[in-house]
């Protein structure tokens, strides 16, 4: 029996560490990210915690040779189990066009390199957020968003979002919602499956980042039932499952892992109409 290897972009942030943590346990592990020097402290830090089938591979998931080389490291060690889409960038982390190349045009990147690699049982989950949903639901971005492999949907996305780092991030984050609705037909014929992950409100660096700079961070955590934040490795634990056989029927969904805050958001929206 072959190895079956586990790629996780973004591998040196919260929630890629926390599921590599995890999903070590079961096969090797392949980590990609922008930063070596983040990477190799990632591998130590798992290695400390008895986890050490990990290799990593520095991506930047922009760029389709980047993204293809990590695929073929991928086939190099084994058999494509499970794909953790992890990587990607807050509003505050670039201007709207930087937004959605990377959260984007990186998704599709991803999905169109690894694809090749599906086989029956293998399992991706691309990571979304909560921003996802509240795109007005009405509107000609609509239109662009639903159809997310289309020519300069990027572009598009860019001029509705009128040079909005926060609109561009809202529309990148449903985009990759309707990327896994959309291909779970095209990953079962392989008799893999596809789901996305909308994480809320997390206690990570990035999130930690974010919450600093805005205001309507502090808001949608002020109305979440569970009234705090999330924990990386309670994102991880959503992802294991997804990943495992024991959610073998789960394909084109988004899982909201928010704490209650999409749902409650509304009911508080409603009162003020």
């Amino acid at each position: 029996m072959t190895n079956q290897v586990y790629v996780i972009t973004g591998g040196s942030g919260g929630m890629g560490k926390a599921t590599a943590e995890l999903v070590g346990k079961y096969g090797t592990v392949l980590l990609a990210d922008i930063s070596e020097e983040r990477l190799e402290a990632t591998k130590q830090e798992l290695a400390s915690k008895g986890i050490t089938d990990v290799h990593y591979q520095t991506v930047d998931i922009t760029s389709k040779e980047n993204v293809d080389a990590l695929a073929a490291k991928t086939k190099q060690l084994g058999t494509l189990k499970g794909l953790v889409h992890t990587a990607g960038i807050s509003p505050t982390m670039g201007d709207a066009k930087k937004i959605l190349d990377v959260n984007l045009t990186g998704t599709i990147n991803v999905l169109n390199a690894f694809y090749p690699l599906a086989t029956e049982g293998t399992s991706a989950v691309i990571i979304s957020s909560m921003s996802g949903y509240m795109v007005p639901p009405q509107g000609p971005h609509m239109e662009v968003i639903r159809n997310p492999f289309g020519e300069n949907t990027v572009e598009t996305l860019e001029q509705f979002s009128q040079g909005n780092s926060g609109a561009a991030y809202t529309f990148s984050k449903l985009a990759v919602q309707v990327i896994a609705e959309d291909q779970a037909w095209h990953w079962g014929e392989k008799g893999a499956r596809i789901n996305s992950l909308s994480p809320g409100t997390i206690n990570t660096s990035m999130g930690r980042q974010e919450a600093k700079q805005s205001e309507q961070m502090a808001q949608l955590l002020a109305i979440t039932p569970l009234k705090r934040e999330g924990e990386a490795r309670e994102i991880a634990t959503a992802v294991e499952f997804l990943l495992s056989d024991a959610a073998s029927y789960i394909t084109g969904i988004d899982l909201r892992v928010d704490g209650g805050t999409v749902p409650n958001l509304r009911k508080v929206q409603a009162a003020q109409r």
